[in-house]
């Protein structure tokens, strides 16, 4: 059991493609129409969830989950800072100074003598060195390694985006498909909800808040963006309205009016004005062309950090 709880059956990039299965699979006829609309409000439930859990990031500070994070990807000089260091020395370590120095009601001790830190040339950007601390082994090199290859600071980040990602695919495929799929899809949902605490990526506070909102935000864009079409519903509204018409005019023979009749169902209704289909398709390809050249450029040019 332990085994399959510490196993990685599933992970951000599985959910991310069964996102991009359900949006297309309508071209299989899997879904109703339209699934790229079902797609559509994906992405912008995604982009609500994002603007939400920015202004979560600068509302909550924790810090990480990993206590070793910080020692293990950041070259830190071990002496305090020297905005800091009057205030860290011997305080930090002795009771009976921190008593003291509250009585006192100042900094009395000695610092000491520490070497001058590195200071690398960043030009206009020069004013991060105070707080960011380079050495020289990596302070100088592509405007530090892209801010350390992007891979974020060691404070935990309130609520997980991991997490709100996997909720809005299991809700997009519930609505979709529903039964017992939807089910599993659940199933690997908490499978990775577990994982993320167990190996410390997120605290139990950030998984189950990402999990409720996500469920509120797809919940609440429902409300006004609904997923199915509903031209069919038009039709038939219309259908009730002309069934009298139509059962007469089929009674009288009267073909050239049941035509008249069926055309008005048929074009009833906003929906029914279809793009050409040639249109369609050079919208798509290059919309999926335009995509793929910005994914390759950004590995590309990005590929020494």
């Amino acid at each position: 059991m332990v085994d399959i709880l510490r196993a990685r059956i599933i992970g951000l990039h599985h959910f991310l493609m069964l996102f991009i299965m359900l949006a297309f699979s309508v071209l299989f006829e899997s879904v109703e129409a339209p699934g790229l609309g079902l797609g559509a409000r994906y992405m912008f439930t995604m982009g609500v969830g994002r603007l939400l859990r920015t202004i979560a990031f600068v509302s909550t500070i924790l810090p990480s989950a990993r206590p070793w994070c910080a020692e293990s990807r950041f070259l830190v000089p071990h002496h305090p800072h020297r905005w800091a260091q009057k205030f860290y020395v011997p305080y930090a370590k002795d009771s009976q100074a921190i008593r003291q120095v509250i009585s006192w009601d100042t900094a009395y001790a000695d610092t000491g003598d520490y070497k001058m830190e590195f200071r690398p040339d960043w030009g206009s950007m020069s004013f991060l060195i105070d707080f960011l601390r380079p050495t020289a082994e990596e302070g100088s090199s592509s405007w530090y390694l892209l801010l350390k290859k992007a891979g974020g600071g060691c404070n935990d980040l309130i609520y997980s985006g991991h997490m709100l990602v996997a909720v809005l695919t299991a809700m997009a495929w519930t609505e979709a498909y529903g039964g017992y799929s939807s089910a599993f899809v659940w199933i690997l949902l908490l499978h990775s909800a577990q994982r993320e605490i167990r190996e410390r990526h997120h605290y139990s506070v950030d998984v189950i808040v990402a999990i409720y909102m996500g469920i509120c935000i797809w919940k609440m864009i429902g409300l006004f963006w609904p997923v199915k079409d509903k031209s069919k519903d038009r039709r038939l509204v219309k259908l009730e309205k002309i069934h009298g018409g139509l059962t007469q005019a089929a009674k009288d023979y009267d073909i050239d009016k049941v035509r008249l009749l069926l055309e008005e169902v048929e074009t009833s209704g906003p929906s029914s004005q279809k793009p050409h289909s040639k249109t369609l398709w050079v919208f798509s390809g290059v919309t999926i062309v335009f995509t793929l050249a910005i994914v390759l450029l950004a590995f590309t040019l990005t590929s020494d950090g």
